[in-house]
């Protein structure tokens, strides 16, 4: 089984008790990676997800780099709304970002998701919105099925 087949059962079961923003870790050694996903709400199929991160337990494989995990994760993520786009590798800092390739347009607004890869070990998945009205941008919560949340997390891992 690979980490989406792992991970989706656990979603699935996960029932946060209360109202406000819940977390979970799952670790999955034999994948090499641990999962953490921070939640505004969840239920039995779906969440309303505010950040997802991935951390990878084991070594990297031989020969991967930032640059070539962060172009693999734009071309096999394609359950998010928007496609992804490689946008920046920062090798100084070991940093990649991706994100949406063309923004949602939610009147004024635009919403987009935003990877951010932390070397070779973390990714970190979060939606954000900005309007032209105001400088900056916030993040949002953003709903997706446990099956595109798992299927999100194996696409990252590779």
């Amino acid at each position: 089984m690979n980490l989406a087949e792992k991970l989706l059962p656990r979603l699935s079961d996960w029932r946060p008790a209360g109202d406000g923003r819940h977390s979970t870790s799952e670790a999955f050694p034999e994948a090499g990676w641990t999962v953490q996903l921070a939640a505004d709400r969840a239920d039995s199929l779906s969440c309303l997800v505010w950040e997802l991160t991935l951390t990878r337990t084991a070594e990297p494989p031989a020969g991967l780099t930032l640059e070539g995990w962060a172009a693999a994760v734009a071309d096999r993520v394609t359950g998010l709304m928007e496609p992804l786009k490689l946008y920046e590798v920062d090798d100084t800092r070991s940093e990649a970002v991706l994100r949406s390739e063309a923004p949602a347009k939610r009147g004024d607004a635009l919403a987009y998701y935003e990877v951010r890869l932390h070397g070779l070990d973390k990714a970190v998945v979060r939606r954000f919105t900005a309007t032209k009205a105001a400088p900056g941008r916030e993040q949002s919560a953003f709903a997706l099925t446990h099956e595109v949340i798992a299927k999100l997390a194996g696409d990252i891992a590779g």
